[in-house]
């Protein structure tokens, strides 16, 4: 039997979910003594400057003695992240109008001892 056909066998109930350039696939699987565990994948798209592209994969592996300890702290982190930041995505990816807490132009003057070589004033020359 080909390797192929062996992932296919193990696989039993798969989901997926896109999100942009990531793709989330939940996976059932089967052990060699019948039972099911889960399998996460992340599937992240890169693109090469040349137009070519390749995938980065990232997997984890549940299994049911740990599906109750996994769910609970899950739904406590989603919660918090929620609870305190809401549903709203806040990004410099996401929103085009993201302003950054820090300012970019500082009004003091920088002393001297801290200025770089390439500073240069035409007066001095």
């Amino acid at each position: 039997m080909r390797e192929n056909d062996m992932l296919e066998k193990d696989e039993i109930f798969s989901k997926v979910l896109r999100a942009g350039r990531r793709t989330y696939f939940f996976d059932v699987r089967a052990t060699k003594a019948d039972d099911y565990y889960i399998t996460i994948t992340e599937s992240k798209k890169f693109t090469e400057e040349d137009g070519s592209f390749h995938f980065k994969k990232h997997k984890i592996y549940l299994y049911k003695e740990d599906f109750a300890a996994f769910a609970e702290i899950l739904d406590e982190m989603t919660s918090f992240v929620l609870n305190n930041k809401g549903e709203e995505v806040i990004s410099e990816r996401h929103q085009k109008d993201f302003k950054k807490e820090y300012h970019t132009e500082s009004t003091e003057e920088v002393p001297t001892s801290e200025k770089s070589f390439t500073d240069i004033n035409f007066d001095d020359i």
